[in-house]
């Protein structure tokens, strides 16, 4: 065993460092890892141990943790549409379909075809959500609606566990169980937040008084495992008591530093947990169903998109829309647990069960490639959507020494409140047509259009322009931009925001003498302002 444990750091370690000079994110080398420690050390069996499930299940226990740790109550009630309006419809429509087409198309009898149905409509928390957080995604307005939608399943994941409890019992009757469960729920949430409410600050204040780490550190694993086993001995998942416990420290004045000491225990874990899913792959069950994996990997894929999409595209941005369909797409660890479960229990087809298996592990897989990618893949999705508005012609001989703003996002708007403020005037040019509606409801100077093409630019004259100020967030398309504006002003008067200073050095070559980094610019502000204190 000590042998199989050193060999698996040492495939993922080195693994890891070569796939990280590519960019590619470490949980592929983590279930590649898996893969090659099942083929080497004939490990298939051992992944279905429920030793080692428990062990891994424990790396999404800590992740739904941090999850907690970020939403308070009042948060939780802020994002009720995030998360109650969208996440349910996504949820009830994206199972409704997946069980009709399963029960109806292949023959799947009507309890099985709920069950696929609903791990079909779950995404994947643990690897979206670690993504979403290391690009900083997760506070853009697609990563909140990504975020509301994956909290809502897993919060699901506890009535379809229940599910299939009934749908595999028949030595007691639904309502008994119903009852029984319903009971236990009330009990557990109240007990927690009695204890989150009136005993943790307390606790936390007098270990804070020790000075100790390890006490710290300690006190936290107790609270995270001891609160996940209660869930566990009240028929629910370890998860949802982590979560619940999360949400509690979060309204203490630990949050914080709860939150530093627990990351290296997550991503451990985390790491474990994708090691396990690698070990799953098994390449006879895909060799023998190549052909049923091809087409329903793709199939499923496809309708899940257009099943969000169509949930969001008339509350949201088209752009918007997709990027967040696109950020759940595939299916998630819950499916896996789901799955397993059914098939423990005689609920699902062995063969079945396995195919599903492998097709969740193979979108796990593409997942982290499409995240990396998801800007550029949403503006070829979304660019015969823009193309067809058209745009609206600006008079040239009215518009001289003006301001041409490319980007009228958060940060354009501030920027467009301070010309009117000292007078001036102004054009904005937005790729995104609701923002685009929205500003001109309110009579704003913004026009819909790819500030990349040289007939947009020229329609705002910007050769006219006393000044051109960018600010989009999107690098490529950033350097795109500035490389056909220099072209039509070769002058110094563009200014440019960009997000490191790597950005900057790639600008370098245009003629632009006003790059300004938005880190360093954040940085001075920040030591200014302590200077004064």
């Amino acid at each position: 065993m000590l042998e199989i444990i050193i060999f698996t750091i040492l495939i993922a370690t080195l693994l890891n460092l070569v796939l990280r000079q590519f960019g590619i994110p470490t949980i592929i080398g983590y279930i590649a890892t898996g893969t090659i420690i099942a083929y080497g050390f004939d490990l298939h069996e051992a992944v279905h141990s429920h030793e080692l499930k428990e062990i891994a299940e424990f790396g999404v226990v800590f992740l739904m943790f941090t999850i907690g740790l970020e939403f308070s109550i009042n948060h939780l009630v802020r994002m009720k549409k995030e998360v109650f309006l969208y996440g349910g419809l996504q949820v009830f429509l994206t199972a409704g379909f997946f069980a009709f087409i399963a029960n109806n198309f292949f023959n799947i009898e009507i309890k099985s075809a709920i069950i696929i149905g609903a791990a079909l409509a779950l995404s994947s928390t643990a690897i979206v959500l670690k993504l979403l957080n290391e690009s900083g995604d997760i506070n853009k307005a697609f990563g909140r609606k990504v975020l509301g939608i994956l909290l809502f399943q897993d919060i699901a994941v506890i009535p379809i566990l229940l599910m299939i409890t009934i749908f595999s019992i028949t030595d007691k009757s639904i309502s008994d169980l119903l009852f029984t469960t319903f009971s236990n729920a009330i009990v557990l949430l109240i007990g927690l937040f009695v204890m989150g409410k009136y005993l943790l600050e307390p606790f936390f204040h007098q270990v804070s008084k020790t000075k100790s780490n390890e006490i710290f550190v300690s006190s936290i694993l107790l609270i995270v495992i001891g609160a996940s086993y209660v869930a566990y001995k009240f028929g629910f998942s370890y998860s949802l008591g982590a979560f619940i416990a999360g949400m509690m420290i979060s309204e203490t004045h630990y949050k914080h530093q709860v939150e530093a000491d627990l990351i290296p225990f997550r991503d451990l874990l985390l790491g474990i947990f994708f090691i396990t899913v690698g070990m799953q792959l098994d390449f006879k069950i895909i060799f023998e169903n190549i052909g049923i994996i091809s087409l329903l990997l793709p199939a499923l894929i496809v309708i899940k998109v257009v099943i969000i999409f169509s949930i969001l595209k008339f509350k949201s941005s088209s752009r918007n829309s997709i990027k967040t369909a696109l950020s759940l797409f595939q299916l998630g660890e819950f499916a896996l647990v789901i799955l397993e479960l059914s098939f423990a229990k005689g609920l699902l087809d062995p063969v079945v069960g396995q195919v599903l298996i492998v097709i969740v592990v193979i979108s796990m897989i593409l997942t982290p490639f499409v995240l990396k990618n998801i800007s550029q893949i949403a503006d070829t999705l979304n660019r015969k959507k823009d193309e067809n508005h058209g745009f609206p012609q600006v008079d040239k001989e009215n518009l001289t020494n003006h301001i041409v703003l490319i980007g009228y996002g958060r940060l354009g708007k501030h920027i467009s409140k301070l010309i009117q403020d000292k007078g001036m005037e102004f054009i904005a040019i937005e790729g995104d047509i609701q923002t685009v509606k929205d500003a001109q409801k309110l009579n704003q100077p913004v026009i819909f259009g790819n500030a990349a093409q040289k007939n947009i630019l020229e329609s705002v004259n910007i050769k006219e322009a006393s000044s051109v100020i960018i600010s989009i967030g999107n690098s490529k398309k950033l350097a795109h931009i500035c490389e056909v504006v220099n072209d039509l002003t070769k002058n110094t008067r563009t200014i440019v925001k960009v997000n490191k200073y790597e950005e900057k050095e790639e600008l370098s070559k245009l003629n632009l003498s006003h790059i300004i980094v938005e880190t360093e610019k954040t940085a001075l502000a920040m030591f200014d302002e302590a200077m004064k204190c």
